[in-house]
């Protein structure tokens, strides 16, 4: 299983960015997939997941600025983050889940700085 994360990088604050985490090994289209971040002295956070049927779920901190989105086809997942904040600023992993099974890819820098 490999999950390959990129996308990420330095932006100003109110500007945009698009993680993209491509995946390898697994029947992705049964998989739920999801976005976590971990700032520097702080625990790994969820960001948002998304259901193999489509179900989105976020956390209170980003709705209404990121949205997750998944591309079959592709095997891959991706968040789109608007309106980022210094407060974003963090490594964002993917992560995958199929009933016990799980896995999560190395990591993206993201930098909300001005």
């Amino acid at each position: 299983v490999q999950l390959q994360a990129s996308g990420g990088g330095l932006v100003q604050p109110g500007g945009s960015l698009r993680l993209s985490c491509a995946a390898s090994g697994i029947t992705f289209v049964n998989n739920e997939m999801g976005w976590y971040r971990q700032a520097p002295g702080k625990e790994r956070e969820l960001v948002a997941t998304i259901t193999s049927g489509g179900t989105k779920n976020y956390a209170d901190s980003v709705k209404g600025r990121f949205t997750i989105s998944r591309d079959n086809g592709k095997r891959t997942v991706y968040l789109q983050m608007n309106s980022l904040k210094p407060e974003d600023t963090a490594v964002y992993y993917c992560k995958r889940r199929y009933g016990r099974a799980e896995s999560w890819g190395q990591g993206t820098q993201v930098t909300v700085s001005s």
